[in-house]
């Protein structure tokens, strides 16, 4: 038997944006690293409830209000062999392998699609949080650390 540890995943939650308190529960997963790999959630009240005090630092029934009202997809999918993901946009991504660039702070390749356009690595790319929704996806394709 093979244990796969993903730190999000070992506490019932995944991340969703890179602030602190950004995840959601996971309600169940299925087809990990298979080309049907789903992972379905849900925004819980508890999970505004943490994004306002540890990001906002107040919580109040308005900052709980309009954190649940952000459209989310309930689920994130990977295609494993093709390398192919969604985000809880819906923005489609692909897995390219590890980085060859010395000069990139990822260490691994994941480039939008349909721009084309890689991710550098910061948050402001988005790399932090969509190579850990991949790696829960499809653990084998992304074995070590981001």
């Amino acid at each position: 038997m093979i244990v796969i540890s993903v730190p999000a995943l070992a506490s019932g939650t995944i991340g969703y944006g890179s602030r602190a308190g950004m995840e959601v529960d996971v309600v169940s997963m299925s087809g990990i690293d298979t080309a049907r790999a789903v992972i379905r959630t849900r925004h819980t009240r508890q999970n505004a409830t943490a994004f306002c005090r540890e990001y906002v630092g107040k919580v109040t029934a308005d900052c709980i209000r309009q954190e649940l009202a952000k459209p989310l997809n309930d689920e994130v999918t990977a295609n494993c062999p093709r390398g192919e993901f969604t985000d809880f946009q819906g923005a489609r991504y692909r897995f390219a392998g590890a980085s060859r660039d010395k000069d990139s702070m990822a260490k691994y390749v994941v480039i939008s699609l349909p721009s084309g356009e890689a991710a550098d690595g910061s948050m402001a790319s988005g790399y932090p949080v969509n190579i850990t929704i991949f790696k829960a996806l499809c653990p084998s394709r992304a074995p070590g650390a981001y």
